[in-house]
C-alpha cells in the first residue's frame, strides 16, 4: 500500500508519535502483566496504568486522578457517559427525569445511543445550531425542564471545528441540577480543558486523536457523578469492566503529557490561516463553521459545482489525504447531518472537504496542496455532476 505523501486528515486519526511508541513498547514485550494481579509483574503494570491516569487527569484538569475511567475509544466513552448517566438519573428520580437534551451536530456515537435510549422510554430533544454551527445557551436554558436528566453538547465539532459555549451551558445545567456531558474528542490537546473550572460532569476523550494508537479512550467523570455500569466487571473501580489495555493506556498517558506541554503553540494556527487564505482564492469556495470560535488546526470548505467525494479521490491520486466528512461516514453522497443542521445549501454541502492539520505538517505540505487543489477543482467542474454520480463506484 502506498504511503500518503501529505497527510491532512488529523481529525480522522493521527500517526502514533515516536515518543508514544517508545513508551508503550515495553508493555507489548516484557511488561505483559495483568494490572489486576497481586504479584510484582501485575503490580508493575498497575503502576503504569495509574501513572497514565494522572497524565490524562492533568490534561483535562480533573480534581482527582480517580475521576478518569479508561475505555476502548471515544465512542465508548460517549455511550458510557450518556447511557450510564441517563439510567442512573432515571433510577434516582424514580423515572421522573427521563428527557435528554442534545444538538443535531453531535458525533454518530452520541446520535446512536440517543436513538437507543429513545426506544427504551427516554425523550430526546434537540436544540438547534446557527449557520456557523453554534448552540445558543439561551435556547438551552429555555429547553431545560424538571424532567431533563442529561444534556450532551460536544465541545468542538468534528467536521467544521466550531467550538461550543460549553462553560455557559454547564453552568445552566448545574443551576438546574442537570448532568452535563461533553464530547471533547476533537478538542482535547488542541484547546485548554479545565473540567473543574468549566463545571463539567462528564467528558469523553480518544487516544488516536492525540498521537496514541487506536483502541484506547477515557471518560472523565466528576467525583459524585453517578453512572449505571454499561460493561460489567470489577475493573476501573467497578465502573467499566474488562482487563485494561495497559500498552494503549501507557501510550495515551504519554500522548496527553506531550499535548499538554505543546498546548497553545501558534505554529499550527499559522498554517491553518495560510491554508484558508489560499483555498478561499478559488472562485465558488466558502469556509464553513465559525470564523474565530474554531479548532486551531481544522478548516472545512465547500466548493460550488462539484462532489466532495470525487475531490478527495482526485487529491489522493496526487498523494494528498483529506476527507469529505467524518471518517465514520466519509464517502456518502448525501450532505452531512452537520451541514444540514447549519442550513448549508445542499449543492454546496455535497461539494465539501475537511482539512485538519497536525504537528508534522509543514509549509511545504500546504504549498503542494494549494498547488494541486485549484487544478483538481477546475477539472471536476468541467464534468457534469450528474454524470459523475452515475459513474461506477460513485
Amino acid at each position: 500500500m502506498r504511503e500518503p505523501l501529505i497527510y491532512l486528515d488529523h481529525n480522522a486519526t493521527t500517526p502514533v508519535r515516536p515518543e508514544v511508541l517508545e513508551a508503550m513498547l515495553p508493555y507489548l514485550r516484557e511488561e505483559f502483566g495483568n494490572p489486576n494481579s497481586v504479584y510484582w509483574l501485575g503490580q508493575r503494570a498497575r503502576k503504569a496504568v495509574e501513572e497514565a491516569r494522572a497524565q490524562v487527569a492533568a490534561l483535562v484538569g480533573a480534581a482527582q486522578e480517580t475521576e478518569v475511567i479508561f475505555t476502548s475509544c471515544g465512542s465508548e466513552s460517549d455511550v458510557m457517559a450518556i447511557s450510564g448517566a441517563a439510567w442512573a438519573v432515571w433510577d434516582s428520580s424514580r423515572g421522573k427525569r427521563r428527557r435528554i437534551l442534545s444538538s443535531p451536530i453531535e458525533h454518530e456515537a452520541v446520535r446512536g445511543i440517543l436513538k437507543v435510549l429513545e426506544k427504551r422510554g427516554f425523550g430526546v430533544d434537540l436544540v438547534g445550531v446557527d449557520s456557523e454551527g453554534l448552540v445558543d445557551p439561551a435556547e438551552v436554558a429555555g429547553r431545560l425542564t424538571p424532567e431533563t436528566a442529561l444534556v450532551s453538547i460536544m465541545h468542538a465539532n468534528n467536521e467544521v471545528g466550531s467550538v461550543e459555549p460549553i462553560e455557559e451551558i454547564a453552568a445552566l445545567c448545574r443551576e438546574r441540577g442537570v448532568v452535563f456531558h461533553t464530547d471533547a474528542v476533537q478538542s482535547a490537546g488542541k484547546l485548554p480543558l479545565d473540567a473543574q473550572k468549566m463545571g463539567l460532569d462528564l467528558l469523553s476523550l480518544s487516544g488516536h486523536k492525540l498521537g496514541a494508537p487506536k483502541g484506547v479512550g477515557a471518560l472523565y467523570a466528576r467525583r459524585g457523578a453517578r453512572l449505571a455500569q454499561t460493561i460489567t466487571g470489577h475493573q476501573e473501580k467497578n465502573r467499566r469492566g474488562g482487563t485494561e489495555n495497559v500498552a494503549g493506556i501507557v501510550a495515551f498517558g504519554k500522548a496527553c503529557e506531550l499535548a499538554r506541554r505543546e498546548l497553545g503553540s501558534p505554529r499550527v494556527l499559522a498554517l491553518r490561516r495560510k491554508l484558508e487564505e489560499g483555498v478561499l482564492r478559488i472562485p465558488g469556495s466558502r469556509l464553513n463553521g465559525h470564523p474565530a470560535k474554531r479548532l486551531p488546526h481544522c478548516a472545512h470548505f465547500s466548493f460550488q459545482g462539484l462532489d466532495g467525494h470525487h475531490l478527495v479521490v482526485a487529491l489522493d491520486l496526487e498523494g494528498i489525504c483529506v476527507s469529505s466528512g467524518p471518517a465514520c461516514s466519509s464517502g456518502s453522497a448525501t450532505p452531512s447531518h452537520v451541514l444540514t443542521a447549519m442550513g448549508v445549501d445542499p449543492s454546496l454541502a455535497t461539494g465539501s472537504i475537511r482539512v485538519s492539520l497536525g504537528p508534522s505538517n509543514s509549509e511545504a505540505d500546504l504549498d503542494r496542496f494549494l498547488e494541486v487543489l485549484p487544478k483538481a477543482v477546475d477539472k471536476l467542474r468541467q464534468v457534469p455532476l450528474a454524470s459523475l454520480r452515475e459513474s461506477p463506484g460513485a
